[in-house]
């Protein structure tokens, strides 16, 4: 990749110049006491941070604490790095009425945003060689309505008023109608977000997280502001055309946004990988088509693809539910576009053995034995998963439209972790429906 086709490099470079100018340095990420912005509307509520009910491993400017409709709690720290940006530690979600949380993830954060150009002519690892970390973004309160902005210390740049916490309504958490009458049983739910605004080159990336009442954990990054104007000499079908008539064809290119994610249910070093596979056969006879599910542990480190009825999870050495099941959380990737240019970008998820060098989906800087790889792909290579490391591809191929044009409305690419006997029941069902664990009540 020619640096002249790299202004992101450039601009990493002249954050660098100028906070070394301006004496900005320092030593690590971190908020400022008393930095917060106050909220810009009266709802919905703003989270809260004070003691949690159970000690937590971080101070309380670095804990986030959250209770939502329904009497769920989620509970974590943060931090900050000029690499991987925002990163949450030590989630815990406490279902209502629970007497302690359940321990979900040790640590949760982007792995790396890889963008080749469809020309072949420029490729971007914005995480580590475009200076994600230092390009966070002032938010203003209109960007973090009825929340509250932390100020981040970020090295080599400054304070930031970069992190945002906010409860924001998602809409039904469930509805059921009664089988006679009248009587409907339905809640409606907020989620918890927490998230930043990293800006890199021309693009910005919106890095959220979302947790629900019902202690889904959703990881979604959102781009937006301007596609790259060194780049619309497209003609040779690599673009599409956003100017007047036949011009301004502006080049096609991938989004490819890898997350890692190191579990730890219910505290437990022994968490186990399993994946499922469902075959439908064709009816014969006069019956109808039948499924059969199959699953399998998955014991030596794994590469993935996404298939039709294939679904992986996480589950728990050690916790079990009420009901006795294991605890575990499914992982749910949305809509992704596979690109198969690089060893890294062609499959789905990874399961690595846990390393504390094995940093970055690509362009690893984690200081990895000489012949290590410097790329996730390469770290699979046949280990048994004793304590595995998950890292989720998710992928987007952006072909400009008109409507991209300007600023460009935000795009969105994430997945989901679902719960999967977490809880014994819903955990947000109602009191008068909480005896019906098992086969469903008739005229219910």
């Amino acid at each position: 990749m020619s640096t002249s086709r790299n202004p992101r490099t450039r601009r990493r470079a002249a954050v660098l110049t100028a906070a070394a100018l301006l004496g900005t340095a320092t030593a690590a990420a971190g908020p400022v006491a008393g930095a917060t912005a106050a909220p810009s509307a009266p709802n919905p509520p703003a989270p809260t941070r004070p003691a949690p009910v159970v000690p937590a491993d971080c101070s309380t400017a670095y804990r986030i604490t959250q209770k939502l409709d329904g009497g769920a709690t989620w509970r974590m720290c943060w931090r900050y790095d000029t690499d991987a940006g925002l990163t949450l530690d030590k989630i815990t979600y406490q279902p209502p009425g629970a007497a302690a949380p359940v321990k979900v993830l040790t640590s949760a954060r982007l792995a790396q945003i890889h963008v080749p150009y469809d020309d072949g002519a420029a490729e971007y690892d914005d995480l580590t060689g475009a200076g994600f970390g230092w390009g966070l973004q002032n938010l203003k309160p209109a960007e973090c309505p009825g929340g509250t902005i932390t100020t981040v210390k970020v090295p080599e740049v400054g304070q930031v008023k970069g992190l945002c916490t906010t409860t924001r309504a998602r809409g039904h958490a469930y509805r059921m109608a009664a089988d006679t009458g009248s009587g409907v049983w339905q809640a409606q739910a907020k989620d918890l977000l927490v998230y930043t605004v990293n800006k890199v080159g021309w693009y910005e990336y919106i890095s959220e997280w979302r947790f629900s009442a019902d202690g889904t954990i959703g990881a979604n990054v959102g781009a937006t502001g301007s596609l790259s104007p060194v780049d619309y000499n497209a003609t040779d079908g690599r673009g599409w055309p956003i100017g007047k008539g036949a011009r301004a064809y502006a080049t096609s290119h991938a989004h490819n946004v890898f997350w890692k994610l190191d579990f730890g249910l219910d505290g437990s070093t022994k968490d186990r990988i399993e994946q499922f596979d469902s075959t439908v056969t064709p009816p014969v006879g006069g019956g109808g088509p039948t499924v059969k599910t199959k699953r399998t542990v998955v014991t030596k480190e794994l590469a993935g693809d996404a298939k039709n009825m294939r679904w992986w999870r996480v589950v728990s050495g050690t916790g079990k539910n009420a009901d006795g099941h294991a605890r575990s959380y499914e992982i749910a990737p949305g809509h992704t576009d596979t690109h198969a240019g690089r060893g890294f970008t062609k499959h789905d998820v990874y399961f690595t053995q846990a390393r504390a060098c094995e940093q970055f989906a690509s362009n690893n800087i984690g200081n990895c034995a000489p012949g290590a790889g410097d790329s996730v792909d390469k770290w699979v290579n046949g280990e048994t998963l004793t304590k595995p490391s998950v890292w989720v591809n998710i992928g987007f191929h952006h072909i400009a439209r008109d409507e991209d044009q300007q600023p460009m409305p935000v795009h969105w690419q994430g997945f989901q972790l679902a719960p999967r006997d977490v809880t014994a029941m819903n955990p947000l069902t109602p009191a008068d429906l909480a005896s019906q664990n098992g086969q469903p009540d008739l005229g219910s």
